[in-house]
């Protein structure tokens, strides 16, 4: 591949990676953490990858500015770009409100998919980004992480997808709720042929998501502090009739009950994928 062609790659990932960051916008305005409610100056938000300096809490963040944090410079290549929701259902209103949500976001949809490498090690990842209708499952939401899992398996590729997500996508009904199954049937035939699965959990994770491929993993990681579950804890509180216990739900919670292997800070994140794939490498894989 040339240096030119690598440029341009690496360009386009960081054009929207800056877009995504917020990185544009002035550097001394503060805002409140959501987290510890103290005021934190933007740039340093930014130096921080949007971790809090002062509580460490882990904003949200977008799908190409986590894939710029995670592979190598020059090395993104996106896939299924232009794969995009339609109104299936004609629901009322759906169609304006999927044409603001691109506009908002600059994406086609809530998750991005590419090829790439960390540490030099070839991978396939997908990222859904919350701030497309909070990452619901669509169709082409479910349609795009399918493709992406049938690529890494015919190609003998681990495969990486960071999760973040509301659950299912109502305009779209019972089309959305078939992703849950078709997801974890390709994720299923790529562990069948050895394949190499890290599933990571980011802030929130829930609904169909949590219950079909972001579940799967042969390792499962999430940063600090996120919410991992089916129903939401205020939901399952009015449901049993009980106060649950504190952080429940939360990555801590889930990692102290043999649910998520690691919690991981976005600082070390790509450091520790590089250290997987590297033992994953020296085991070899079935072919």
């Amino acid at each position: 591949m040339s240096n030119v062609f690598v440029r341009r790659r690496h360009k386009l990932l960081s054009l929207k990676a800056l877009r995504d960051s917020g990185a544009v916008l002035p550097g001394n305005t503060e805002e409140n953490c959501p987290h510890c409610g103290q005021p934190v100056l933007r740039r340093e938000l930014v130096k921080n990858q949007y971790v809090c300096p002062l509580c460490g809490y882990h904003h949200p963040i977008g799908a190409y500015y986590r894939l710029s944090l995670v592979l190598d410079e020059g090395s993104f290549k996106e896939m299924d770009e232009d794969l995009i929701s339609s109104d299936p259902l004609e629901f009322p209103g759906y169609e304006a409100k999927l044409d603001g949500a691109r506009r908002r976001t600059g994406l086609g949809e809530g998750v991005v998919t590419a090829l790439g490498r960390i540490d030099g090690q070839k991978v396939a990842a997908g990222v859904l980004d919350s701030r497309f209708f909070m990452g619901s499952m669509s169709a082409a939401l479910g349609e795009k992480v399918t493709r992406l899992v049938e690529y890494a398996d015919k190609n003998k590729l681990p495969l990486i997808l960071f999760s973040a997500s509301g659950g299912a996508r109502m305009q779209e009904g019972i089309l959305s709720l078939m992703q849950m199954a078709k997801t974890a049937a390709a994720i299923e035939r790529f562990s069948e042929h050895g394949g190499l699965y890290i599933s990571i959990f980011t802030h929130p994770t829930t609904g169909g998501v949590t219950a079909s491929f972001a579940s799967l993993g042969d390792v499962m990681l999430a940063e600090p502090g996120a919410l991992i579950g089916f129903a939401g804890p205020r939901v399952i509180e009015q449901t049993i009739g009980e106060k649950l216990p504190a952080g429940f739900q939360r990555s801590e919670f889930q990692e102290e009950h043999g649910f998520v292997d690691a919690i991981v800070p976005r600082s070390e994140m790509k450091a520790t994928l590089a250290q997987i794939l590297r033992l994953h490498a020296k085991g070899g894989r079935r072919g």
